[in-house]
């Protein structure tokens, strides 16, 4: 297995963070990996800003008793990559939990990982079903988003504002194939139709042109863009230059404050697309975004659900420790996650809510809107909230998901 220099500079700067042994060498330790794309296409949804708000669950749970120590590694959007990382981190560097890990593709090869080394697996970044579905785990909490909620927020809001008519540009593997579908389905249930799909190779794809003239020639209402960050980006932009959206409306399933700021609100003023955080949604999620601001590392990052989930899960896994015991705690992740699910969510980013029987973590849901410039008051001044659907709506129904370990 390869492992990139970027995931060893990472740990190794993890490690020199922790607390010196010969000071604290009685008191118990839980490792925490972050494993996310530190360089590729999700890195600025997530990457650094992903670390950096698992750190900041560490420090706001404050010295309960533990020491907790945080290691980095890139997964380089590969599935044998990410796999392998968390299977060495758990072998040779007793990792008790791995957290986030976009790209669907990478997260179920490390969701089997954790599940045979009953080792917690806290996931933010993925956003396929299957992780609650066919390839549930009593060690996995899918803590932030999927492609159900996605596409039912996103896709039924833009059918009932009068876009019947489909074309899908997708990344073509797990997560573009499963938001593809569950999209199209709930579009055909709302009564529109889907006039066609071309779906493009993960990672390797920057040039979208052809791909949008096929769309454009296709004459259906809406561009439905089932990809995410910098493709999400590039689509867009390319959308525009070759004058799309004097004919169609464009549907980025997966999108952020980071993709609106990418683009500016001359360009993306008008897009609608879900989130389950928002900086500015209330006192909370004002506080906590005023605590890590400082620690930013780039002018092109700030909050949303991806890095925030990292938060959220961490707290909250952190909380189950204490509760329970951290001996009894790194003893199983299966028995730990049981206690996270026993225990009431509840944190600055997600404020209150549950985690289910087979892992979806449970919290409203926010259809948000880009603003036009003139609404703007500061640089991420960007978004308005159109729509808000409760948490026990936002995601795909217990009995729909065929989870096996699910007793009827």
């Amino acid at each position: 297995m390869t492992i990139s220099r970027r995931a060893l500079l990472g740990t190794a700067a993890a490690a020199a963070t922790a607390t010196p042994r010969l000071a604290r060498a009685q008191r118990p330790r839980v490792k925490i990996a972050v494993l996310n794309d530190q360089s590729g296409p999700y890195a600025d949804d997530g990457g650094p800003m992903g670390v950096l708000c698992a750190r900041q669950a560490v420090q706001d749970f404050g010295d309960q008793g533990f020491d907790v120590e945080i290691l980095v590694g890139d997964h380089l959007n590969k599935p044998d990559v990410g796999a392998g990382l968390a299977r060495r981190w758990i072998d040779t560097e007793g990792v008790d939990v791995v957290v986030d890990v976009p790209t669907s593709s990478v997260a179920l090869a490390v969701n089997t990982v954790c599940k045979e080394k009953d080792r917690v697996f806290l996931n933010s970044g993925a956003a396929t079903t299957d992780l609650t579905g066919a390839q549930c785990a009593p060690t996995t909490v899918h803590w932030t988003y999927d492609t159900y909620m996605l596409s039912k927020s996103t896709g039924g809001a833009m059918v009932a504002a009068g876009g019947d008519s489909w074309f899908f540009v997708t990344a073509d593997y797990v997560f573009g194939q499963q938001l593809e579908r569950d999209t199209s389905n709930f579009v055909r249930q709302a009564g529109g139709k889907v006039l066609g799909a071309r779906r493009y190779p993960f990672p390797d794809t920057t040039d979208f042109s052809s791909l949008l003239v096929q769309a454009q020639a296709s004459g259906a209402k809406v561009l439905g863009l089932a990809n995410a960050g910098g493709d999400t980006i590039n689509c867009v932009k390319q959308a525009v230059e070759f004058g799309l959206t004097q004919t169609m409306k464009i549907a980025p399933l997966l999108a952020s404050i980071n993709t609106v700021h990418a683009l500016g609100l001359e360009v993306a003023q008008g897009l609608s697309f879900t989130e389950a955080f928002f900086w500015d949604l209330n006192e909370r999620t004002r506080a906590f975004t005023a605590r890590i601001k400082p620690k930013i590392p780039k002018s092109s990052m700030w909050t949303n659900q991806v890095t925030t989930g990292n938060y959220g899960a961490v707290l909250h896994y952190l909380k189950a420790v204490k509760d329970m015991g951290v001996a009894e705690a790194k003893r199983s992740g299966a028995a730990t996650v049981s206690r996270m699910k026993a225990m009431p969510t509840d944190d600055d980013c997600y404020g209150p809510g549950r985690i289910r029987e087979d892992g979806r973590k449970l919290h409203p849901v926010y259809l948000l809107q880009a603003k036009k410039p003139s609404e703007s008051s500061g640089p991420w001044d960007l978004l308005k909230v159109v729509a808000t659907t409760p948490a026990e709506q936002a995601f795909r129904p217990l009995a729909e998901g065929g989870c096996a370990f699910i007793k009827a």
